[in-house]
């Protein structure tokens, strides 16, 4: 039986509120205090979010915990939220990372502690809401509202170029989301002055109409995933940002764009999406092919994963778009979210132990490695395991996605599915190279020499990390049963044409 309790508004508004008391706190003299209050913030952001894993209903498609009610009445915005199977999974995941960013900036930021401890809190609710929002209004305050605490967090606390990256990564993704508001605009126009986007799912468009709608969103998510080629501001927003910044962009703001296409694009214009899904296949096979051989040539580590995310996103958005007699291929499109929700923890978990590297030795160049086993022995293990993950080795998570998607690409067509293959081959060649190059061999130098091994909250945060992806990897029914019944709800919606 669900919970009566507000659940998601709880969960948007528990870990923004405690961003605010946070920044309360003021300067670097209360830096310790700032800290204890995030990371009980973030606990309790985590703990609100429970309910969701204990009380879903995965044996229905509609959306659940719903909470509605007038915001601005005059323009019929408003504050509606839910989750179905699709969406669920991001807010536990979401608040999840929130905890480990937080400890993980617990002794490497030493200035404005509290700004940056705030700014991760607010982005959590700020995401989640993404996540939850079933009016395109507040879906719009919200997804545009993430920019702000991201750019904040790359603009203060990264690397030399951070100003540079910052403008960029908000360039890009403001411009992208301008035609997002007209396409919403016109749907609000549309369905007789309505902003539920439920409501806008069974509206009647012609052609053309959900053509236009569909590069509207595509111009917003797609920069947000990223798809090549609008993808370029990501190697330098990583590059740049803090470790927990890389850590919650790759981790969970790409998924914001993903998971746009399941809530707008594929149900609101399922006719241009049937239509367009060869380009959308075309786009993705070249994210994961020629991405992944980009990837082989980086010298810097931060840039190498980078890349590695866009590619493995590729594969998200690949299993999004394949149609089998006009329908969708359900087993693509659950490959597709269990990859989005295993690079969280992937993806995040390879720029963390990245991080702990940094924070040593203050370098991401791969060259200035090497024999960093001999020194950091318990480092390596979870390194090592992350790389493996990344390559899509069989029981770990990062295997599961891959292998439903290829699977699926099997029946939509043979030499897709084989150009989609190719990842595993490109993903295990450049995540084990860096892996030869910087972690086994002899030692390469004497700062490599004098590293020290994980200390116990690192080592925390990586076991956590290690265990999801373990645990996922060897068990993932629990992760697709959630998802199943509504998918296949997505996939019967797409296939009835409106036209």
């Amino acid at each position: 039986m669900q919970s009566t309790a507000p659940i998601l508004s709880l969960s948007i508004w528990v870990p923004i509120l405690a961003g605010l008391v946070v920044f309360a706190t003021g300067g670097d003299r209360n830096a310790g205090l700032a800290r204890i209050l995030a990371l009980i913030g973030a606990l309790a952001g985590l703990a609100v979010t429970l309910p969701l894993l204990a009380d879903f209903n995965a044996a229905t498609a509609q959306f659940q915990f719903v909470e509605r009610f007038d915001w601005i009445p005059r323009f019929a915005i408003q504050y509606y939220l839910g989750v179905d199977g699709i969406s669920m999974l991001f807010v536990p995941l979401t608040a999840f990372i929130t905890v480990l960013v937080v400890i993980a900036g617990w002794e490497v930021i030493e200035t404005r502690v509290a700004q940056y401890m705030g700014s991760f809190l607010v982005l959590s609710g700020l995401m989640i809401g993404v996540f939850c929002a079933l009016d395109g209004a507040l879906f719009y305050v919200f997804f545009e509202a993430t920019l702000i605490p991201m750019f904040i967090i790359i603009g203060v606390w990264g690397g030399q170029n951070r100003v540079y990256a910052a403008f960029k990564f908000f360039l890009y993704t403001l411009l992208g989301s301008l035609l997002t508001l007209v396409a919403i605009i016109y749907l609000y126009l549309k369905a007789g002055g309505s902003f539920d986007i439920t409501a806008w799912h069974s509206l009647p468009l012609p052609m053309a109409a959900q053509k236009l709608l569909f590069f509207a969103f595509l111009a917003a998510f797609s920069v947000k995933v990223p798809m090549w080629p609008v993808h370029t501001w990501l190697p330098d927003a990583h590059v740049q940002a803090p470790t927990g910044g890389s850590v919650v962009l790759a981790a969970i703001m790409l998924k914001l764009g993903a998971y746009g296409f399941l809530r707008f694009s594929l149900p609101i214009a399922p006719d241009a999406s049937r239509d367009l899904a060869w380009l959308m296949v075309a786009l993705s096979l070249i994210a994961v092919v020629y991405i992944g051989l980009v990837a082989l040539v980086q010298q810097d580590m931060k840039k190498l994963v980078a890349y590695s995310s866009i590619a493995h996103m590729g594969f998200v958005t690949l299993g999004f778009f394949m149609f089998s007699n006009g329908a969708l291929i359900g087993m693509a499109v659950e490959g597709g979210i269990v990859q989005m929700v295993s690079h969280g923890f992937i993806s995040g978990a390879m720029f963390l132990c990245i991080g702990v590297l940094y924070d040593r030795m203050h370098s991401r160049e791969i060259a200035d490695y090497g024999g960093v086993v001999n020194t950091m022995p318990r480092f390596a293990a979870f390194a090592v395991l992350f790389a493996m993950a990344n390559s899509g080795l069989p029981a770990t998570s990062g295997f599961v996605g891959e292998f439903l998607v290829i699977l699926a690409a099997v029946k939509y067509n043979f030499w897709v599915a084989f150009a989609a293959a190719t990842t595993l081959i490109f993903g295990a060649a450049y995540s084990l190279w860096m892996v030869k190059r910087v972690i086994f061999g002899a030692v390469g130098n004497d700062n490599v020499r004098a590293l020290k091994d994980l200390n116990g909250r690192e080592f925390g945060i990586l076991a956590a990390l290690a265990a999801a992806v373990i645990y996922m990897g060897v068990n993932p029914k629990p992760f697709t049963d959630v998802m199943h019944t509504s998918v296949e709800q997505l996939s019967r919606h797409v296939a009835k044409s409106k036209l």
